[in-house]
């Protein structure tokens, strides 16, 4: 094939053809992202919003899949991103680069498989076993009826058996009965539905495909199970890279609950002897038993009598497996129906047992800073129903990514935040890149690093290309520093005071940005009395029509939590104020991340700076990006915890900042904000 045009001609040719401008940052990112192919090194790019990243990266990754018939991946965090690539980007971008290319550009979504709409299953009913929590709430049985129903209804009409299509959307209780695992499907070979299916559907058109849009969830199914998921590649674009080691671990914990082991048995109950489904329920009994003698918390070492029963439920689960069908051995055939019952019961019983064995070789490693697990119980209770749970999760990802990631593929990462501190090697650790900052030991131990040593084959480089907004002139960072710092006591007077006077100066305009729900929903009770402008709070209805609420009425406000803090785009006039309750630092009890923190600290570096710091540097740069989301946007940031300023640890938190004007003067932040909503122009709902 000839040799295609280069990509600042390709980019220049697209961006012309969708009516845009061009921009020195994307146009920097597009190069290096072209470079980063040419030469199979690393990437991270930083790329603020404005940047038109999407183009920066679609542009090299095609003409790179057109040249090479190679297929590249692009994985995202969350939906409206992948929806934004398949519907708009490449749609266009296919279009206006059809004749430089030589021919139109292929591209497909893939999901994992229980995203999809199964057709054996839903022709054949065989449901899955209620919740504890629902065998008592009649509402919840109705509810989960009338969903199903629909979705029956749906399946005559859709086209690609997509999850995300249904609308509006149903609980993952409703959405399990019409959809399987990879465990639990019977094949395209084995099921009568096979040629139809919308899964292998969707991976034939991926295999196709010269872009793959897909999620870090698939992605790291792919890299964790050694089953080939994805089409063949050689480039993974990374996009949201922020929350790739958050997706990634999600992936890889497990939870062993009495519900989930029962519930395995009971799937089991009409296919195997009576007297071995009887031994697992058996064991779902000890287990339920003994989990309530336990405190919560995490695990440093399994308690007392608790390997007894975790061997008793591996053994009762394998025997179980072995009943269904041997290791190895297909299970029957039968009857499609009969098929897939077997089918998901084998796979719950597998889950079953290897979660079990995970739990009892946890602790085989006796350094806690190389174990590869963190073990906790949890109490919670839904619907009134206690329920408690061990989970497992990874204590790292690093070196996964390393060897399944980076080692098969080159790997471009980008988002608007990856810097925290002002460096990228606080997020690269955690991906198992070396840092960049020195090559000495303990500066890769300060910063996290699992093990320099091995870091030295792979090479990585990082760019900041910047942001299209001049932040200094467009924002202020207020930090009120004569706030008492926050308790745990709840919200004090004095920042209630604050808030109220804040959003009085912006007439409304506020997106207010909390820490929990409780701090959110308590705030918004008390100020709903004093306020004269609409308030709205997370939970009230749905987030999607929540956020629609504030962005076609001026005068509302806006208090939520964690899905807000990244997940709000409201350019214009409906948004002038940014409220930040506190630093957003982990939970101390969250045992995950104090099992990190520790392991940092055992090789020698500063946990609370690369696990609790970092944490709260990203969340805060994702909180304040929601004030400046076009050109035209002015506002200010203000941040209710003074020890932003007067920590220690306060620097490298606002040096992970977009570079606001900082001001700490609550008079000049009322007059800003006065002087904003007097010349702002009323926004048109759309």
């Amino acid at each position: 094939m000839p040799e295609l045009p280069p990509v600042p001609t390709l980019l220049a040719t697209a961006v012309e053809a969708l009516g845009g401008a061009a921009r020195k940052g994307q146009q920097t990112m597009a190069a290096a992202v072209a470079h980063s192919i040419d030469t199979t090194e690393h990437l991270a790019v930083q790329a603020g919003t404005g940047t038109g990243k999407s183009l920066a990266y679609l542009v090299p990754s095609l003409r790179h899949a057109v040249q090479t018939g190679r297929t590249v991946v692009v994985s995202t965090a969350t939906i409206a991103l992948q929806r934004q690539l398949v519907d708009r980007d490449l749609p266009r971008l296919a279009e206006a680069l059809e004749q430089p290319l030589g021919r139109r550009a292929r591209f497909a979504i893939l999901k994992g498989r229980n995203n999809y709409l199964c057709l054996n299953k839903i022709n054949s009913a065989v449901p899955d076993e209620p919740s504890d929590a629902e065998l008592f709430d009649a509402f919840a049985v109705s509810r989960l009826g009338r969903e199903v129903q629909r979705l029956n209804d749906w399946a005559s009409d859709t086209e690609t058996g997509d999850r995300d299509e249904v609308a509006p959307g149903v609980t993952d209780r409703a959405w399990r009965q019409v959809s399987v695992s990879s465990r639990e499907c019977l094949g395209k070979s084995r099921c009568p539905f096979g040629t139809d299916c919308f899964a292998e559907r969707a991976r034939s058109e991926s295999g196709q495909a010269d872009v793959v849009v897909t999620n870090h969830a698939l992605l790291a199914i792919d890299a964790i199970s050694g089953i080939q998921v994805l089409p063949e590649h050689d480039v993974v674009v990374i996009d949201e890279a922020h929350e790739l080691v958050d997706r990634v671990t999600g992936v890889a914990t497990a939870e062993l609950s009495t519900a989930a082991i029962t519930a395995a048995a009971k799937r089991c109950a009409k296919l195997v002897d009576e007297q071995e489904v009887d031994r697992l329920e058996g064991a779902a009994d000890a287990w339920h038993a003994l989990l309530e003698e336990l405190p919560p918390g995490r695990w440093d070492a399994l308690p007392d009598g608790v390997s007894p029963v975790l061997a008793l439920i591996r053994d009762a689960a394998w025997n179980l497996r072995t009943a269904l069908a041997p290791p190895g051995v297909s299970a029957p055939q039968g009857d499609p129906e009969s098929a897939a019952a077997r089918n998901q019961a084998v796979a719950a019983v597998e889950e079953v047992h290897d979660t079990a064995v995970r739990a009892l070789t946890a602790f085989e490693e006796p350094d806690p800073a190389v174990r590869r697990d963190v073990l906790w119980l949890s109490a919670d209770e839904v619907r009134g129903v206690a329920r408690r749970s061990l989970h497992m999760a990874p204590l790292s990802v690093g070196g996964l990514l390393r060897s399944r990631l980076f080692g098969t593929a080159t790997v471009i990462l980008t988002s608007a935040t990856l810097q925290v501190g002002g460096s990228f090697d606080g997020l690269a650790v955690t991906w198992g890149l070396p840092p960049q900052s020195a090559n000495r030991v303990d500066s890769a131990l300060a910063n996290g690093a699992e093990a320099p040593s091995d870091h030295a084959a792979v090479r990585w480089n990082s760019l900041d290309v910047g942001s299209p907004f001049d932040h200094a002139k467009s924002g202020i960072l207020y930090v009120a520093k004569h706030l008492p710092a926050p308790g745990r006591d709840g919200m004090a007077p004095a920042a209630l005071d604050e808030i109220e006077r804040l959003i009085r100066a912006a007439g409304g305009r506020t997106l207010g940005l909390f820490s929990s729900m409780r701090a959110a929903k308590a705030a918004t009770e008390v100020l709903r009395q004093r306020l004269d402008t609409p308030l709205l709070c997370q939970g009230d209805d749905a987030t999607g029509a929540l956020v629609r609420r504030f962005a076609e009425d001026a005068e509302t406000s806006l208090f939520g939590t964690l899905s807000l803090w990244q997940g709000v785009d409201v350019p214009g006039p409906s948004l002038s104020l940014v409220i930040l309750d506190r630093i957003p630092f982990p939970r101390p009890d969250d045992p995950l991340l104090v099992a990190r923190q520790r392991a940092v600290e055992s090789r020698g570096g500063n946990g609370f700076m690369a696990i609790a710091a970092n944490h709260a540097a990203l969340l805060l740069a994702q909180g304040t990006g929601r004030l400046l989301r076009s050109t035209d946007d002015r506002g200010v940031v203000a941040v209710l915890d003074p020890r932003l300023v007067t920590a220690r640890y306060g620097a490298y938190l606002r040096a992970s900042l977009p570079p606001y004007w900082e001001t700490f003067d609550p008079e000049v932040v009322a007059k800003a904000l006065q002087r904003l909503t007097a010349t702002a122009p009323t926004p048109t709902g759309g």
